[in-house]
């Protein structure tokens, strides 16, 4: 198996699409969120953000020797076979946030990280260009982002990393 990091900006459709890709595949799908609150893998919380600081080193170490699709804003943070990006226009990430009871300061902080191509820009650092592969969830089915995702880790799409442009909205 390949380990595969999901990663992207909070509300791309990570944690949907990941659920997806275990269902058709059988694969494991570690929802390293979930494990940084439960294995309180932190250094602190910032009140100001209502988030958590990850210890990198900690997640590093609690994840040990992984398999499978690692899930997280972060996860491109760790070693992996390639990195999976997902992308969402701002405006829409923006909608998404919100509806899921975030504040507009952080809805709009995330938007505009989403913009910059923050986290795309951080896989591509860390993988290259020839193990990233960016995936736009702007008005696409889960069900069709999560064959994208499939594709990307058997091999059957080809690597692709600053395709997507959301400049516009800044």
């Amino acid at each position: 198996m390949t380990r595969v990091a999901l990663t992207g900006t909070p509300g791309t459709g990570k944690t949907t699409a990941s659920e997806i890709v275990a269902d058709r595949t059988g694969v494991d799908v570690i929802h390293l969120n979930d494990a940084i609150r439960e294995e309180e893998l932190f250094t602190e919380r910032d009140a100001e953000r209502d988030s958590l600081v990850t210890d990198l080193d900690a997640v590093a170490e609690w994840l040990g020797e992984w398999d499978g699709v690692l899930e997280s804003h972060l996860a491109h943070h760790f070693d992996a076979d390639i990195a999976v990006v997902l992308r969402c226009h701002p405006e829409e990430l923006e909608r998404r946030l919100e509806e899921r009871g975030e504040t507009e300061a952080k809805a709009r902080e995330n938007a505009e990280s989403e913009a910059l191509d923050v986290v795309l820009a951080e896989a591509v650092e860390r993988f290259g260009e020839d193990a990233v592969y960016e995936i736009d969830t702007t008005d696409r089915e889960p069900d069709a982002v999560a064959e994208d995702v499939v594709a990307a880790v058997e091999g059957e799409m080809d690597p692709r990393a600053g395709t997507v442009d959301f400049i516009d909205y800044l």
